[in-house]
């Protein structure tokens, strides 16, 4: 923060509607700066929002009631055209080439602290805030002095929030250190129960509301109908994948065999005991951690070859035959050691690796999860249960292109490795693992299988709580 007294700092709060973001503005007010408040809407297209989940003019007059409360200005800006044009048609695109993408952190850097700040600025903002559960510090040399960057300006770390089931320094995981620079999270050292505390003592509007859920500033939504609106359905098979496949899949015989030369006692791990954020699969011992040393001796090749997915290719056969007592002529499947058809889909673009829900099949005596998606073919695999071998990947990589970080400063050069915790999704348990910085892009080799790696989401790496760096999980299917 700069060296001036607060009432000479201005700061324009995000204000949604929501308890975070009030509370935020709250602190700021309480805290002495010169605060006013504004209002984006970003999505006006009622027909894709539920009736009464998210609707912006109801979160509009609440946004505008807490601050009347507060006593702080309030504006009210609409940012529709450019957050469909920097975040939906993304959305779009992302979905239509078979990749799951995460409109939340596109929100972020595209609108929040890029539209959104500018806006602010031109109404004498120096600083914008917002409600997000993270937290912003100086980067600080060996002597407790602000590191200064190659560009002359101060150095800004982004921490997880103080809160474990609430961080949300994920989202902010593509800002940069001139986006950062401008930022306040006035509530990152909170926990949730003390915000909603601190919104009940002030008598806020927004006191009992509840989290926004869905796609950010668009909401609850169904996603599949949202998706429609631009790509069309595709009727294709619904294929379940069996153990069989990986017996003789060339690929897979090749990740059981690289993946145990990892380890001590040469047993590959290959299937993840994570099921969800407070579940996993009961271990009979402990799992163990591959060795440094033989990571680090892993070669381009064999690095790329890891982080690629299994792929199938399973042909079905037909054959008639008749049936009834009028013994009508009819055609089925043959049997296959490796799979069967199980249904239809209406299009790879609608659905995502390690989903659950929404496939319409029954029949089973454990869930059917997706493990693959092939938009080319328009095929979408599946196996049945949270130990099924499709489900895990031990490796995956982020692009040289697509690599972000935070800090320059911290950037690995070529043939660097370094352990990191590593999350593929909002809400997941940090998983430890080794980032290895090749010309080909920067690897990341987790100490145990990772349940639903999927192309387009975004890996974030994490060290001692600071966010470093990340990057859109690659989609190299085609390289096979």
């Amino acid at each position: 923060m700069e060296s001036r007294q607060n009432s000479e700092i201005k700061v324009c709060v995000g204000l949604s509607g929501g308890v975070d973001s009030s509370v935020a503005a709250l602190l700021l007010k309480q805290q002495g700066y010169d605060v006013f408040a504004m209002f984006m809407q970003n999505w006006n297209d009622a027909e894709t929002t539920l009736h009464g989940d998210c609707e912006w003019e109801e979160d509009r007059f609440v946004a505008e009631m807490v601050a009347r409360k507060i006593g702080i200005p309030f504006y009210f800006i609409d940012l529709s055209k450019t957050y469909r044009q920097r975040v939906v048609d993304y959305m779009f695109d992302e979905y239509s080439k078979g990749r799951t993408p995460n409109p939340d952190v596109l929100c972020n850097r595209e609108i929040k602290f890029d539209a959104f700040l500018k806006a602010a600025q031109k109404l004498g903002a120096d600083y914008v805030a917002t409600g997000h559960y993270c937290r912003k510090e100086a980067a600080l040399d060996k002597d407790g002095k602000q590191l200064i960057g190659a560009d002359g300006q101060p150095i800004w770390r982004i921490l997880e929030g103080t809160d474990p089931g609430k961080d949300q320094s994920y989202f902010l995981c593509q800002l940069n250190q001139e986006q950062l620079s401008k930022a306040l999270f006035p509530i990152g050292h909170l926990l949730k129960k003390e915000v909603r505390q601190i919104a009940h003592e002030a008598d806020l509007m927004s006191a009992d509301k509840k989290d926004s859920q869905g796609i950010c500033f668009i909401g609850k939504v169904d996603l599949p109908t949202f998706l429609k609106q631009q790509l069309e359905p595709k009727e294709g098979d619904l294929v379940e994948v069996y153990d069989a496949w990986y017996a003789q899949d060339p690929h897979y015989k090749f990740l059981e065999e690289t993946i145990a030369s990892l380890y001590e006692d040469g047993k590959a791990r290959m299937i993840t005991s994570y099921i969800s954020e407070d579940k996993t699969i009961k271990q009979d011992a402990p799992q163990a951690i591959p060795v440094p040393e033989r990571i680090a001796a892993l070669t381009d090749d064999q690095l790329m070859q890891l982080s690629l997915p299994v792929t199938y290719d399973i042909k079905f056969q037909t054959e008639t035959y008749r049936s009834g007592k009028h013994h009508i002529k009819k055609t089925r499947y043959k049997d296959n050691p490796f799979g069967r058809i199980i249904g239809k889909h209406e299009g790879c673009q609608f659905y995502t690796i390690g989903q659950r829900k929404g496939l319409g099949v029954g029949g089973h005596s454990e869930p059917i999860f997706i493990i693959e998606t092939d938009p080319v073919k328009n095929i979408v695999y599946v196996g049945q249960g949270h130990s099924h071998k499709g489900l895990s990947r031990n490796c995956l990589r982020i692009a040289p292109e697509e690599l972000h970080y935070i800090r320059e400063d911290l950037r690995m050069p070529i043939g660097s490795m370094e352990r990191f915790s590593i999350r593929i999704r909002y809400r997941q348990p940090l998983q430890g693992g080794w980032a290895l910085m090749r010309e080909n892009g920067l690897f990341i080799v987790f100490d145990t299988p990772q349940r639903g790696i999927t192309p387009g989401q975004f890996a974030v790496l994490y060290k001692e709580g600071e966010m470093i760096a990340s990057g859109p999980i690659s989609d190299d299917r085609k390289l096979q």
